[in-house]
Order: C-alpha cells, then sequence, then structure tokens
C-alpha cells in the first residue's frame, strides 16, 4: 500500500481571503515504511508575506520572489501524489482546503476528500482530550523535534510520518496496523469474516517410519498416555 505523508505552508488561513501555498513537503511510505522518495517545493505565493506567516515559516518575500508559481509545479505535485494513494496529513481538512483551491486557479481537478486521512483525528480518539498538535504527539511519542525551530514543509512531514506509525500501532510493519487505519475510514465491511476450512485437506508430511516410531513410543507410555485417553 502507498501513502503520502504531506504538509503544506500557507500565508494565512483561508484561500477565500487570498492567502496561498508558500511550500509543500511530502514522503512516500509503502507498506508503512519510508522508501527514501520526497517531494518538497517552495512556491511563489504572488503576494507579499505577512509578517505573522513570516514569523511561523521563516520564508520572507526575497526568498520566495523567483520561486515558481504553483501552477507551474502543479503536474509534478500531482505525479507525486499518484491517483489513488492515501494522503496522511494533520489536520487534512486545512492542507487540502489549500491544494483544491490552487488546484482549482491552476486549471486542474480537484482531489478527493476522501482520499486524506486525519492524524489529528485519529489522535484524538486514540488519546481523548489530550494536546493532538503535532509538537505534542512528538513528545508523547519520544520523537526528537528539536530541528524543528520554524515549521518546515518537509521536515513536519518527516515527523508526522513517524507520528503516524506510531499512531497505527507501532514500527512494525502488518502487525495488526489495518485494524486503525480502518477504524479512521469508517466501519469494517465484514467485521465477521472467518476463514473457512479447505475444500481438500493438506497431505501429512509424516512419514511411515516417523509414524511407526511415534507409535512404538506411546506403546510404552502406559494406558493412562494423552495419546491414549483422548484417541
Amino acid at each position: 500500500m502507498r501513502e503520502i505523508v504531506l504538509d503544506t505552508e500557507t500565508t494565512g488561513f483561508e484561500p477565500a481571503e487570498g492567502h496561498r501555498i508558500v511550500e509543500i513537503g511530502a514522503i512516500e511510505l509503502f507498506n508503512h515504511v519510508p522508501t527514501g522518495r520526497t517531494y518538497h517545493q517552495y512556491i511563489n505565493p504572488e503576494r507579499m508575506m505577512p509578517t505573522e506567516a513570516f514569523e511561523v515559516h521563516g520564508l520572507g518575500d526575497d526568498f520566495l520572489r523567483d520561486k515558481p508559481k504553483f501552477g507551474q509545479v502543479a503536474l509534478a505535485f500531482l505525479d507525486f501524489i499518484g491517483t489513488d494513494s492515501r494522503l496522511v496529513i494533520h489536520n487534512a481538512a486545512f492542507d487540502m482546503k489549500f491544494l483544491n483551491a490552487e488546484l482549482n486557479w491552476a486549471g486542474h481537478g480537484i482531489i478527493a476528500m476522501d482520499r486524506a486521512l486525519d492524524t489529528v483525528a485519529m489522535a484524538r480518539r486514540k488519546f481523548p482530550g489530550s494536546p493532538a498538535s503535532l509538537d505534542a504527539l512528538c513528545r508523547r511519542f519520544g520523537i526528537d523535534n528539536s530541528a524543528r525551530e520554524k515549521h518546515g514543509a518537509l521536515l513536519d512531514s518527516e515527523l508526522l510520518a513517524e507520528v503516524y506509525l506510531e499512531l497505527i500501532g507501532g514500527r512494525q510493519p502488518d502487525f495488526a496496523l489495518s485494524v486503525e487505519i480502518a477504524a479512521a475510514e469508517g466501519p469494517v465491511a465484514d467485521a465477521g469474516w472467518r476463514p473457512r476450512p479447505r475444500l481438500v485437506p493438506l497431505p501429512s508430511r509424516l512419514t511411515e517410519a516417523e509414524a511407526a516410531a511415534h507409535s512404538k513410543f506411546v506403546a510404552g507410555l502406559g494406558d493412562g498416555a494423552v495419546w491414549k485417553r483422548f484417541g
């Protein structure tokens, strides 16, 4: 299963107010293991960077002025995330709102919301009443976030990937990890499923010599032997 852990940085809180994406960072997971493939792009927001946004991200107008506009990188971004990979995002509604606004402005189709898995919602289900910020979850799971002096999309994606793996049960792929994911997506369609007996039993791997040796051993145990009492 391919998943993309994703983060964006923006000039503000609402694309409807003219705010734009200034940075996208994403890393690829396959069966819950990082593959080493990443996507990272700074973007010219085509507007002045508000002071409060600069203080959060450390990205100023001079730095962003020569970066490509979103429309110039949209296809590369869409190619990286693919058409059906799950998007793992902290506070998914926020990032998806901006990504779909930018895609719409650039003349591309939007990303379906059901592709996004919100780690904030996962954390709140798992730890009701506890802080669910990325920093708080890093502290809970003992993840080193000391390099996070300012918000950066790629670093935050790397930290989120570690948090996500802890939220779904730790760093042991395929050890019941699908249970938490299924709960995040909705009711399990067939929770009562049970495997059926084989139509044709597997042949015995016991040789005739081994069977004879076992019978001889059991015969010497007396009438109280378990094998004699229970057949």
